[in-house]
Order: C-alpha cells, then structure tokens, then sequence
C-alpha cells in the first residue's frame, strides 16, 4: 500500500484521515501497525481530539448484546470491548468495572428482554438472567418486572482519556496529527485544505463522523444517505460515589437505533441520567436550540418530510416522546421506573451535550441501525460510525485496514 513512501513531498502520504476521533485513530493505528514505514497524516478542524462524539458520549464499554447476530456492530463491539479495555489497563486510562443490569418496567415487556438475551448469547457475550432478588444482590437502587438481565463485562471508561490517550500513541507510532486545519474539497488521491495545501495519498480514509455523509459526497459515494443528527443530554447527579455501583438500563426498543434514557455511572463515580435522542437541526447542536445555522436547516429540514412518513420507525412517537425531554423534570421521571429513589433535587446540573450522527437512507426513508462502510475511489467512507464507535474503535480500526488490504468494501 506504500504508494508513496519513496516521495520527499510532505505533502505526500501513503494514507490521510479526515477525522481525528476514536474511529480515525483507531484506523491510524492499525494501518501503522500493518506498515509501519508508510506516511499517515490524520487531520481534524478541531483544535484538540475529543471535541465531538468520541468526547461527548457516556465512556460506557458495551459488551455487544444489543445488535443483531449477522451485524458489524455485533462483532465488533465484542472485540472492540475486549481490545478497548486492555488499551485502558495498558496505557493507564482509567476504567470502573462496572458491569450493566438491563431491566423491565413490567412484565409485558420480559419477552423482549429475553430475546434480548437470546441475541447476546448468539452474539458470545457473557450474560445471565436474574430474577428481583438476584437483581437486589447486584444493584440495590434498580427495580425490574419478573427478570433482568446481567451483563458482567460491560465497563466505563473516559471518553476524553480515552481519545487523547490514543493521539498520543497515534503519534508515537509515527504518524502525524494535524490539529486545527478543515478539509474544504477532496477527489480520488487528494485533498484540498482551508490553508490552500493539497494532500496526496494513495488511499483516503472519511471518518469525518457528523460530515461523514459530505465528505463521501465528494467522492461521488453514498449519494443515497444524509446525515440526520439526534441530540443527546444528560443530567448529572450530587450522589456520591459507590451511591450506584452498577449501570442500569431498559430495555430498547427494537424500531430505532437508540436505547432509552438510562442511569449511568461515570468513570469518577458521579451518576447522570440520559441521553437523549432529540431530533437536531444542526450537526453541532451543543447549545441552544435556536441558535440555527440556516444552510444546515434548510438542508436537514428537507429529510424530515420523508423520515416523518418512514413505514420502518414510528417517526412521530419518537418527537412526541424525546422533545419533552428537554424538561428536567419530564428526564428524571423517564429514568425514575429504572432507579425509584431518584430524585429530581439530586439532578440539576446538565452534562456536556453530545451529537449522534446517525445516517439516513434517504430513498428507503430508514435510519441505518448497522455500522456502515462503503469504498470509492482510491478512498474507503466510514458513514454511519455511531454508538457503539466509541467501544468498537480498535476493532473497527483493524476490520478496516483489513478490509482495505483485501481489496475494499463493496462500492
């Protein structure tokens, strides 16, 4: 793959990301690892790594129980949870060994808890149904309907520890991580920066999250998918720590790609509630709701026609149901059947909003609920790296590399 390593350009590169969160990173280092005497830029607008989802989400290692037997997300969030905790033990990045209990709110709802079960055993997790007592053992504070589910090896980690912990590898490796510059316009084999430089490469990686749909566009790839962004708050508590020692979550539901407002607990020990999944107007839509880009919600205002009229998820319950949430209040009672003693005086400081950049194929009118990678040109397009991203990254890192060696994604 070294198309370039006999060039003195520095603007010649075997491999440039456009990216530099988990997932990019993640891509870094696994191309490095496989040829390490090839050039890799990295390149990110923000002036730090973590500004986005790979720093805004809950730090929690999912065990891959959630998704479907025949999915990427399957196989590599198993992978990644393993690979992502050892790179936390190894490098000295925090990690609270947490476990998950997934319960019911009633009892109609333990058959999807058990099929739920069913999934993760297909998928190799280590999971166990416990009965109400079972349940009390393991967390005191969570209630469940009949059954629960136990999830040992789900964990927390930091998501800005984590990211900033594997630029520092990145870099060490030998690749270069350029902080602070855009990327305006790219074409097979090149880039074109806000500085007016040009990168070439011999192979381009887009993992350009919440632009991920635009720079692919580019590229003449992923014509069919746009970017429609759902907001994610959270609610941080004054519990102190060792209060809940358990992440506690309820069961999802299977029609959108989001898994509820949950009770988490922080890698420091502190406990929030959230996220949301409040449909965006804008891709980084960390503060007020009205503070608009009008190019941005024009073009994201024009998908809602057709997702609004989508047969494959109930559109208008999941407006109905996530708009209110901007409401503390109506938050910390959707947590309160997970968590009884919650207590809407104990959450009142807001956390760091986060941006899910969730891919819309906009002629199905479907939200795509799987990881998905497509190849163009001399180039491969990480469109829809969303939750769990953070957990597979490592994973995702060395399928794509991989995958890319082997000749590519299908187009």
């Amino acid at each position: 793959m070294s198309n370039f390593s006999s060039q003195n350009n520095s603007s010649m590169w075997d491999l440039a990301i456009v990216g530099g969160g988990v997932v990019g990173l993640g891509i870094a280092k696994a191309w490095k690892a496989r040829n390490p005497s090839d050039k890799i830029i990295v390149l990110d607008k923000e002036t730090h790594v973590g500004a986005h989802a790979s720093g805004r989400n809950s730090g929690v290692l999912h065990a891959g129980f959630y998704y479907a037997p025949d999915s990427l997300k399957a196989r590599l969030t198993k992978d990644g949870n393993a690979m992502l905790r050892a790179f936390c033990y190894e490098h000295g990045v925090p990690i609270r060994e947490t476990g998950k209990v997934v319960v019911t709110q009633s009892h109609a709802e333990i058959p999807a808890l058990e099929e739920l079960y069913r999934r993760g055993l297909l998928n190799d997790c280590e999971l166990e149904i416990v009965d109400e007592n079972q349940l009390r053992e393991l967390e005191p504070l969570a209630r469940t309907a009949g059954k629960a589910i136990w999830s040992p090896l789900t964990a927390v980690s930091s998501p800005v520890g984590v990211t900033k912990k594997l630029a520092e590898v990145v870099v060490d490796q030998g690749c270069e991580l350029r902080l602070g510059v855009s990327v305006v316009t790219g074409r097979a084999g090149e880039l074109t920066l806000s500085t007016g430089e040009v990168i070439r490469a011999g192979h381009i990686v887009n993992a350009a999250g919440l632009y991920a749909d635009k720079v692919a566009h580019w590229f003449d790839v992923g014509l069919d998918y746009k970017m429609l962004p759902f907001k994610g708050l959270y609610l941080y508590s004054d519990w102190p720590d060792g209060r809940l020692t358990r992440q506690v979550y309820p069961v999802p539901n299977p029609k959108n790609p989001f898994l509820g407002v949950h009770v988490t607990i922080t890698v420091e020990g502190r406990v929030k509630i959230g996220p949301t999944a409040i449909p965006a107007l804008k891709r980084e839509d960390y503060g007020k709701p009205y503070a608009l880009l009008p190019k941005e919600l024009l073009e994201i205002s024009r998908l809602y026609p057709r997702f609004l009229t989508s047969p494959h998820h109930n559109v208008a319950e999941l407006i109905a149901s996530e708009l209110p949430k901007y409401n503390k209040t109506y938050l910390v009672n959707q947590a309160k059947p997970l968590v009884p003693s919650i207590n809407k005086k104990h959450f009142k400081e807001r956390g760091k909003p986060g941006v899910r950049a969730q891919l819309l194929h906009v002629p199905s009118k479907q939200l795509v609920m799987d990881f998905l990678v497509i190849s163009g040109e001399s180039s491969t397009h990480m469109m829809n790296a969303v939750s769990p991203a953070w957990t597979s990254s490592l994973a995702v890192g060395e399928y794509t590399v991989q995958k890319i060696h082997d000749g590519g994604f299908p187009a």
